[in-house]
């Protein structure tokens, strides 16, 4: 046992406590926890140190969800409208650095993230294992206290969740570009009909303002009410800067000298299925504006 043999799982057990937390300095704390229990533990019979460190993150990052009484997983609706974002993964068009890409090695967008929410404990750690991680039900089973059946069903029910309401993103960052700057051109020129074309039938808005009551969450569905609400849009245009938003076309909003907010869109078939806005102050205090300077 040596921390060496730990520092190697590091970069995969914080993308796993990324996707299952949804928060970034959580994922580094049950990173932390999850290297004490390591170092409590005699490892010297196990075979497969990244499958042990997996499993013992799991079960970490299950924990905390099942402790949090503020931020419980719930269904998204418009009718209380309390949107909570995930804590994006920023950086500028140049690319992400190698904490950055670990961390997005298999491209989980903030849809993605949000949907990721409103699953339950056991559901969110069945899917993100197994689907994203290749976790076998055998050893998921255990972390969810349920037979290897029922955690087949809870990975599948998440999976069938994340496929109806995260879109698949097209894969071309290029094209995702032209749909995101065709957004942009039609906010600032009051373009209605332009915007409905870019935006999906079905796209849905949600943007997080933060804890304070001043700074509301907002979620819109459909491309004519999210079109007709673009007015915010129009006045921030001409402080976006491109930038790459979990790996995805997205933009800061820089004004003056902090990133007032960060917006992540999800392209797919050429339109805008989704856009997720953050513009809570303490959440994007830690943005450095000079690096997407343009």
């Amino acid at each position: 046992m040596s921390d060496d043999d730990f520092e190697r799982h590091r970069p995969q057990l914080r993308a796993l406590a990324y996707r299952m937390l949804g928060s970034l300095s959580e994922a580094d704390d049950a990173v932390q926890e999850t290297w004490l229990r390591y170092q409590r533990t005699d490892t010297s019979d196990v075979e497969n140190l990244g499958a042990w460190l997996t499993t013992v993150a799991g079960r970490v990052c299950l924990n905390l969800l099942r402790s949090r009484t503020t931020r419980g997983e719930v269904p998204l609706d418009e009718n209380d409208p309390e949107v909570r974002l995930p804590d994006p993964v920023v950086s500028p068009l140049s690319g992400p650095d190698p904490e950055q890409e670990a961390l997005l090695a298999d491209s989980v967008g903030l849809a993605l993230q949000v949907v990721l929410d409103t699953l339950t404990p056991a559901e969110r750690l069945a899917f993100v294992l197994h689907d994203l991680f290749a976790v076998p039900f055998d050893d998921i089973a255990p972390l969810v206290e349920r037979s290897p059946a029922a955690a087949r069903q809870l990975a599948s029910r998440g999976r069938r969740r994340v496929q109806e309401a995260a879109p698949a993103p097209d894969a071309d960052l290029a094209k995702q570009r032209v749909a995101v700057d065709a957004f942009y051109a039609a906010a600032r020129d009051g373009d209605f009909d332009a915007l409905v074309t870019v935006l999906a039938p079905e796209v849905v808005l949600r943007a997080d303002g933060g804890a304070s009551r001043t700074r509301p969450t907002v979620l819109l569905r459909g491309a004519r009410t999210v079109a007709g609400q673009a007015t915010m849009a129009r006045r921030l245009s001409r402080f976006a800067r491109p930038a790459l938003v979990n790996g995805a076309a997205g933009a800061v909003v820089v004004i003056g000298e902090r990133v007032f907010a960060v917006m992540a869109f999800t392209v797919t078939d050429g339109r805008i299925a989704a856009i997720d806005v953050l513009y809570d102050p303490d959440r994007l205090a830690g943005l450095d504006p000079v690096a997407f300077a343009t």
